[in-house]
């Protein structure tokens, strides 16, 4: 129901009814709860940020000791697929930002292996020099 009310010298109609009042502050209440839900789901998460970068690290560190493992067969191959499965979610019209993340594994696997190479290479010529 709409009530009159005089503001500066007219009367004039307000829309506010106790109900939409209610609504409003319902609305409110729900916003300040989800605003303190938030912030602490992001509290917890940095409270975590150390053991999850120790957890990363751990991780990287297993992947480049079994990548310096492989032979160089399992790395060409696994860089080829990696490689494609990128190239797959491009034409795929996946984002830059899944691409280049999916880019990594191909990139460090193809540079252990040119790394054996350029190796093996400074050996073998060492060899052939006599020294």
């Amino acid at each position: 129901m709409a009530s009159s009310r005089t503001i500066n010298g007219t009367t004039g109609k307000t829309t506010g009814t106790p109900d939409e009042t209610s609504r409003t502050a319902a609305v409110g209440d729900a916003v300040a709860e989800a605003a303190g839900t938030v912030r602490g789901a992001a509290e917890d998460a940095v409270a975590r940020l150390p053991e999850v970068a120790a957890t990363t690290r751990s991780a990287i560190e297993d992947a480049n000791r079994q990548m310096r493992a492989g032979s160089d067969e399992m790395l060409s191959v696994g860089s080829v697929l990696s490689f494609g499965f990128a190239m797959g979610l491009l034409i795929g019209g996946a984002s830059r930002l899944l691409v280049a993340v999916a880019l990594i594994p191909a990139a460090a696997m193809g540079l252990t292996l040119m790394d054996r190479v350029s190796r093996s290479r400074r050996t073998t010529g060492r060899t052939l020099q006599g020294g």
